[in-house]
């Protein structure tokens, strides 16, 4: 009897949990913009940048974090074969840093600001390249970056692995590179 009442709320909490969750693809409004996943912080963690900048000139006054998630589907897939599948979705999430708080004497902290959020998303059927970017300014659904933007020269330039800046992830750089997918990037010249 245990194993029957089992079996029944398996069935019945399974469908909920899984209609809860982001689905594991890319996700867009009738007008093709593209929603940000409302789960995100709980995809995978990759790494922590602290006022990356991939451009030239003083660093901006204000502190920021970079945190970067991948979806769990394609983090999966990515370690068993060191390439980001096809709807592969990265969320960078820019938070302002702060110095003074608590018992804080040295270093800094991410605070709740939110100031950006990013996605790095690959769709093969959607965009030229197989990768578009997006930037959200509130909740609401982004529209795709056009391909004029510096994002994608660059990306293409200097990405590691399916160009994506997988340098920047530890594990990932080392899965990449026992899977012989590592593509060491170009660099930029000094000036």
């Amino acid at each position: 009897m245990p194993l029957t009442r089992l079996l029944v709320l398996v069935v019945l909490v399974l469908p909920v949990a899984a209609v809860a969750a982001d689905p594991p693809a890319p996700r867009y409004s009738a007008e093709g913009r593209l929603n940000l996943p409302t789960d995100y912080r709980e995809w995978v963690y990759l790494s922590t940048g602290l006022d990356m900048s991939y451009s030239e000139g003083r660093p901006e006054a204000d502190h920021v974090f970079d945190n970067v998630f991948v979806d769990p589907t394609s983090w999966s897939a990515f370690k068993r074969t060191g390439h980001w599948p096809d709807g592969t979705r990265f969320v960078l999430e820019v938070r302002s840093a702060s110095s003074q708080g608590s018992i804080l004497k040295q270093g800094s902290y991410q605070t709740e600001d939110v100031v950006d959020v990013e996605m790095h998303v690959r769709d093969e059927a959607r965009f030229r390249g197989g990768w578009g970017f997006f930037t959200f300014s509130s909740s609401a659904p982004a529209a795709v970056l056009p391909p004029t933007e510096r994002c994608y020269a660059c990306h293409e330039a200097h990405g590691a692995v399916d160009t994506t800046f997988t340098q920047f992830y530890p594990t990932a750089r080392t899965i990449a590179i026992q899977s012989g997918t590592f593509r060491p990037p170009a660099r930029s010249p000094p000036r």
